[in-house]
């Protein structure tokens, strides 16, 4: 995810803040997450993934320290592959996050989980974003609404839950500031967790199974056959 501006920003106040509560959180979540291969689709310059015990653990993107150097709309992994996968910010920056959640259903195992952090587009950050017009990150991102990711992988089958919403102090530019709203933390999510400024979604993609119809065969009964006279006429000779 080749994004311009995103270094120096992941190096600001604001930046620092936000990773630090979605490493946070990311580690509880992916914690107890089980399985063979795990995949973080962007944001190579952080390791989520790093407090789960799943043994082959990758990155994926267009650019930087990656495992596997890919475009996130056309992944080079095998269907039914993956068990746990990471989205930090990758749709909101995307041309096309549909397509990209269709290769993250596709390369997912059964049971599969899908982990997704975004901006919030109903908080504060997202009015900055609506009244900022210079175009540095990450306020020209296509925020989605947590309303709107459910209906998208509900559609894909995924099983989604209330999801996690976090970084509920203004988004101020200054470290100093920041550092004045630890106690909004806790209000926020016990009073307006809504408009927290990130959120943290988990999807379980779910496969029904299927049930094999098969003919309805009903056994009749079997008559035995009339004699025929001639037949008859020698069992009463006998």
């Amino acid at each position: 995810m080749s994004i311009p501006g995103l270094d120096t920003w992941l190096n600001s106040a604001q930046g620092r803040y936000v990773m630090g509560w979605e490493q946070r959180n990311l580690d509880a979540a992916v914690a107890d997450v089980f399985g063979f291969n795990a995949l973080q689709l962007g944001l190579p310059q952080f390791d989520f993934l790093q407090a789960n015990r799943i043994p082959l653990r990758q990155k994926a993107g267009d650019s930087g320290a990656v495992d596997a150097l890919c475009d996130l709309v056309a992944l080079p992994f095998a269907s039914q592959s993956i068990d746990l996968v990471v989205l930090p910010h990758a749709l909101e920056f995307s041309d096309d996050p549909h397509q990209i959640l269709r290769e993250v259903e596709r390369i997912l195992i059964p049971e599969g989980q899908v982990i997704i952090t975004g901006f919030n587009p109903l908080s504060l950050w997202g009015l900055k974003r609506r009244i900022n017009r210079s175009g540095n990150f990450p306020w020209h991102g296509s925020y989605l609404s947590m309303r709107r990711l459910r209906d998208w992988l509900k559609l894909l089958g995924f099983e989604v839950d209330r999801g996690t919403l976090g970084c509920f102090a203004p988004p101020f530019e200054q470290q100093q500031w920041l550092q004045r709203w630890p106690v909004i933390e806790t209000v926020g999510e016990r009073c307006w967790n809504f408009s927290g400024g990130v959120y943290m979604l988990r999807a379980i993609k779910r496969v029904h199974s299927m049930r094999l119809i098969t003919p309805n065969w009903k056994k009749k009964p079997v008559r035995a056959a009339a004699l025929h006279p001639m037949a008859q006429k020698e069992s009463n000779d006998n």
